[in-house]
This record gives C-alpha cells, sequence and structure tokens, in this order.
C-alpha cells in the first residue's frame, strides 16, 4: 500500500509586482494557515517518508513549515523544479517515480496540476483545493509506477480549522 499527501501551497502576497511569479512569497495569512495545517495533520498522520517540494518560492516555504512541524530534516527535502507547472502531467511523473522504499509521501505544489491529480487518482471529485488544502490518496498498489485509482482518505483546508 503507498499514500501520498498532496498539499497545495498556502495563500501567497500579490503586493510585490515587479517580481517572477515563481518567486512570490507567502503572506501572512499564508504563514499561519501553513502553521495550522502542518500542526494538525502532524496529529493526524504520521511522518512521511519522504517530502517533496515544487522550487516556486511559496511552496517551498509552505513545506519548511510543515518540515518543521513533522521533524523532518530540511536537508532531505527534495525540491523539483518540474513541480512548478500547473499541469498535472508533472505531479503524474513524480508521484510514479517514487521510490518503492518510501510507502508514504508528501508533495507541495499548485492549484490546476493538484485538482487535475485527485480527481484522475482519487475516489472522491473535488472541485476546487483552497490554498493549504490538503489531500491524501491511499493507494492498494505496491508500486507506485503502477498506481490507479486509489481512496481519498483526507481533504482538509484552513477554513475548517477556524
Amino acid at each position: 500500500m503507498k499514500t501520498i499527501y498532496i498539499v497545495r501551497h498556502a495563500k501567497s502576497s500579490w503586493e510585490y509586482t515587479s517580481i517572477k511569479d515563481h518567486d512570490r512569497p507567502l503572506k501572512e495569512r499564508g504563514i499561519n494557515d501553513a502553521h495550522l495545517l502542518s500542526k494538525f495533520l502532524a496529529k493526524k498522520i504520521s511522518r512521511p517518508d519522504v517530502f517533496i517540494s515544487s522550487s516556486a518560492n511559496r511552496a517551498l516555504h509552505t513545506s519548511i513549515i510543515f518540515c518543521e512541524k513533522f521533524g523532518y530534516p530540511l536537508a532531505n527535502l527534495q525540491i523539483n523544479k518540474q513541480l512548478y507547472s500547473f499541469s498535472d502531467g508533472y505531479l503524474v511523473k513524480t508521484v510514479k517515480a517514487l521510490d518503492d522504499y518510501f510507502d508514504s509521501a508528501i508533495i507541495f505544489s499548485h492549484d490546476h496540476g493538484i485538482n487535475t491529480f485527485v480527481n484522475k487518482f482519487g475516489d472522491k471529485p473535488i472541485s476546487h483545493v483552497p490554498t493549504c488544502g490538503i489531500i491524501g490518496i491511499k493507494f492498494k498498489e505496491k508500486h507506485w509506477k503502477n498506481i490507479k485509482k486509489g481512496n481519498t482518505i483526507l481533504f482538509d483546508y484552513p477554513k475548517n480549522h477556524k
């Protein structure tokens, strides 16, 4: 059995108009939401075996907060530039390429790719994953490369905790 947790990056700031999209930081609300949801998740599940983040500043900052809450070494955080894509293609490739040594993984990525992925591989339709939303999907397969439709075991987001 394999379990994937996918986290949409927390709320980012549009305050800085002169920076590239890739470099947009989290806004204060996003930082607070990441702390809130990472604390919730750390109480609910065992620490995933591997943490992987998009290279975008907002996803990376979100993943660092989760690493800290889970006690996951930052030196082991994998940064994947290809996850900075708004297509599910790179997310699917990333998940299917996971080492079978890992039974669970958490990936920090972006809106459209996540929505498409969870509706393709999860068993509960989700129309929109809010910022800092978390989806967990459990698969029966033993090998990541063979994953098919799994069971959506978690869908949560900040507004459920306020």
